[in-house]
């Protein structure tokens, strides 16, 4: 390959639009404790950072309230060059929307200034072809404003300036900033008021069973999500352990999601005799309300207390993992095909029985899909993860999971973790 050229001007090798600032400005003065008091108290700037180095020289900066110029306040040695730029002009120019108030306001405060306020008008000069100045007819050559000037503590010179057409744009500024931060205000209140409304969503207490302990989480990437979890009570001693991933992010899949979780919980009365009719009418109502591009994996199963029988539908959802006693491992494999897409949708039902030290796992992949550099966590560490902490209760199974899983990833996570461990126990 040929060498890179780091000075050419081949805009293909740039970043678009890099980023541009004015970090700071030096002014020398010679107390720093007496300026910083003097452009924060009488000036109304805002004290960015005070500190002191390791070389034992302290820095100090200054902001006015409006804008990113900040004005780095440096008191050099007496014997130094730059001892002697203090109380010179700055060639410092400060806009403002009104030159007058600012004036008054400032000069209660102890300001001096130069002069008072004086409407002045200035014509600049256009470059002509051969790069000559060329002095401008036009009025739009030319515009007004009023100046004036005044002194820091140590003589050090700015200019106040309330530019004509600086001014409109201060002003065309600042309405667009308010009207951006009102509206950044009110989504983010309504962000939060989605997140607290989900989280109701999410089952807030367990049906009691006698041979099944049972526990869920949902860790959202976002402020809200569209993975979904549920202990459904169908009566009879049995429970359903439903979880649920809507295609797609943020507030679109948190409004299907909230969908499907109304559609699961308004049909269940007719899921503990006739669970594919159940997942039947499920499917119906989520096609009919949702758009045509949207659907959902589901795993939805059911817990018989006194049998310790597990019946269940794996609507393209990933394998349910059953880690037996024994070690040895059962996928509970999909049985029908997504929610949502297809009109005509039907399910077929399998079963598998539990015994005393079995351990259930239904996840997202939110789990599974968690990477860094490249490689994913994968069904194979969830499946060690899953030996690790088998002795432990659920609850501290699924906290123990999750944390493998935030730790593998450096906290860097870009789906819903979601996941059910329940683990099958003596009736005594």
């Amino acid at each position: 390959m040929g060498e890179s050229q780091v000075g050419g001007s081949n805009p293909t090798q740039l970043r678009c639009n890099p980023y541009l600032s004015l970090h700071n400005a030096k002014i020398f003065v010679r107390d720093l404790d007496e300026s910083v008091r003097f452009y924060v108290d009488r000036l109304g700037f805002d004290l960015v950072f005070d500190v002191r180095l390791q070389s034992g020289e302290r820095w100090a900066a200054v902001a006015p309230p409006d804008g990113t110029a900040v004005l780095a306040l440096v008191t050099p040695p007496p014997d130094s060059k730059e001892y002697g730029l203090i109380g010179r002009p700055t060639n410092i120019v400060l806009v403002t929307d009104d030159v007058t108030a600012r004036y008054y306001e400032w000069r209660k405060r102890g300001v001096h200034f130069s002069h008072t306020p004086r409407l002045r008008r200035v014509k600049y000069e256009r470059q002509g072809p051969d790069g000559a100045a060329a002095s401008s007819s036009d009025p739009a050559a030319q515009w007004g404003g009023v100046f004036t000037s005044f002194r820091d503590l140590d003589g050090n010179s700015y200019t106040l300036a309330g530019f004509d057409e600086i001014t409109r744009e201060i002003e065309a500024q600042r309405r667009a900033t308010a009207e951006k931060q009102e509206a950044e205000r009110r989504v983010a209140q309504e962000i939060e008021i989605a997140k607290q409304v989900q989280a109701r969503l999410f089952p807030q207490s367990l049906p009691p069973l006698k041979t099944l302990e049972y526990a869920g989480a949902c860790i959202q990437a976002r402020q809200v999500g569209g993975d979904y979890y549920d202990f459904l009570e169908l009566g009879r001693d049995r429970v359903g352990l439903v979880i649920g991933d809507i295609a797609g992010k943020g507030i679109a899949a948190a409004l299907l999601m909230a969908n499907l979780q109304a559609n699961l919980r308004s049909q269940c009365a007719i899921a503990l005799d006739h669970p594919e009719r159940y997942l039947q009418s499920v499917n119906d109502l989520f096609y009919e309300n949702t758009a045509d591009s949207a659907y959902a994996t589901l795993f939805y199963s059911e817990y018989d207390d006194q049998q310790r029988r597990l019946r269940y539908v794996n609507c393209g959802h990933l394998d349910g993992l059953l880690l037996r006693e024994d070690d040895t491992l059962v996928r509970l494999r999909s049985t029908s095909t997504v929610l949502g897409i297809f009109q005509e949708w039907d399910c077929a039902i399998q079963e598998c029985q539990l015994a005393t030290g079995d351990t259930l796992a239904l996840y997202t992949d939110g789990i599974t899909e968690s990477s860094k550099d490249g490689a994913e966590f994968g069904e194979q560490g969830l499946i060690q993860a899953l030996r690790h902490h088998r002795d432990k209760p659920v609850q501290d199974q699924v906290a123990g999971i999750v944390d493998e899983v935030q730790q593998f990833c450096c906290g860097e996570q870009y789906d819903d973790i979601t996941l059910i461990i329940a683990k099958c126990r003596s009736a005594h």
